[in-house]
């Protein structure tokens, strides 16, 4: 909670925040961004990352379902590889691909998320139920339980604090990864860096960074209060 105050009362501070950013840049004749509201560029920030994390969770963790039934095993290290690919492969060199087939904009941006954020979802869902008691499957396989009732009703729910785990490394990488999209002409959290960098104005490279620092706290503390009611 304190983060996200924190976070909320930075991307809304105003003029008020003029004299904490002066000590950074006092020569310069603006140091609060100028060409978006930061609370704007906040909330598609979170957008862009909320996107491309849903997308990397049906996919990494179907992906890892599929691979741990008896019909997908041999697929399982296939699985395993292209999603470790995924996050070796640089995503600038993600979005310089993307850009020339998508364009310029938010998809890039996306696309290279999606790649970037799948293997910790993949190796976390892929250890959470294959780690699973042998006895326990039994024991549902005893009841009467056919093989959809035991991953929706005792596999995925025994499995799901690994699993959210990696979700959580997932997202929380994403959030800062998704600032390069700034390079490619998506409107997000990494344009004050970018002006600051290309302008020689430290205190937009502050405002990018504190707010998308916060921002990566606040989502990390929520899935660690998921994770504690969870369990």
């Amino acid at each position: 909670m304190t983060w996200l105050v924190l976070l909320l009362v930075l991307a809304t501070g105003g003029e008020w925040l003029e004299p904490l950013l002066r000590w950074s840049e006092p020569e310069a004749r603006r140091v609060l961004y100028p060409q978006a509201d930061l609370l704007t560029l906040l909330l598609r920030h979170l957008q862009v990352v909320t996107i491309a994390s849903s997308l990397a969770v049906v996919v990494g963790v179907g992906a890892a379902i599929l691979v741990t039934r008896p019909a997908g095993r041999d697929f399982l290290p296939l699985v395993a590889q292209v999603a470790s690919m995924g996050q070796t492969f640089p995503p600038v060199a993600v979005l310089a691909l993307a850009v020339p087939v998508l364009g310029f904009g938010t998809w890039p941006i996306i696309v290279a998320l999606l790649l970037y954020g799948l293997l910790p979802i993949v190796r976390n869902t892929l250890a959470g139920l294959e780690g699973l008691d042998p006895g326990v499957e039994e024991a549902a396989r005893g009841m009467g339980m056919g093989a959809a009732q035991r991953l929706w009703q005792v596999e995925l729910p025994l499995a799901a604090p690994v699993i959210l785990a990696g979700i959580r490394t997932s997202v929380t990488v994403n959030i800062a990864t998704a600032a390069l999209g700034a390079t490619v002409g998506a409107s997000n959290l990494g344009a004050p860096i970018i002006a600051g960098i290309v302008n020689g104005n430290t205190a937009y490279i502050l405002q990018g960074a504190l707010l998308i620092g916060l921002l990566a706290l606040a989502v990390d503390s929520f899935f660690a209060h998921l994770m504690r009611t969870d369990q």
